[in-house]
């Protein structure tokens, strides 16, 4: 399982980024999906989930009503649509999956639940 994530970069609060995930080497379709984030000095936190249909998705508090989750299983491709950024969305962003179609409420946010793993992209908001 091949995890590869970018679209990462600098952008000023207010503004908008997508970042994209590209995967290789998994049946990609069959997989669910999540991006986590950690900033500097911080724990990895979830940032959003997306079962293997795109019917199910969740998110973090941080980050609800401004980011969209999605995927493209015909183009093999998880993407984030990261709007109306803060400073505080700075961080690494990494993409995960899991062997799983879809997981349950209440574990979506533990990475732990979660098998593969991105190298990350930096996302910069600055004030």
């Amino acid at each position: 399982v091949q995890l590869q994530a970018s679209g990462g970069g600098l952008v000023q609060a207010g503004g908008s980024l997508r970042l994209s995930c590209a995967a290789s080497r998994f049946t990609f379709s069959s997989y669910a999906l999540g991006w986590f984030r950690q900033a500097p000095g911080k724990e990895r936190e979830f940032v959003a989930f997306i079962d293997w249909s795109g019917d199910s998705t969740s998110y973090s508090d941080s980050v609800k009503g401004r980011f969209t989750i999605t995927r493209d299983n015909a183009k093999n491709t998880l993407y984030l649509q990261m709007s109306s950024l803060k400073p505080e969305d700075t961080a690494v962003y990494y993409c995960s999956a899991t062997n799983r179609r879809t997981i349950t409420f209440a574990r979506r946010t533990s990475s732990y639940d979660y098998d593969y793993w991105g190298q990350g992209t930096l996302v910069t908001v600055s004030s």
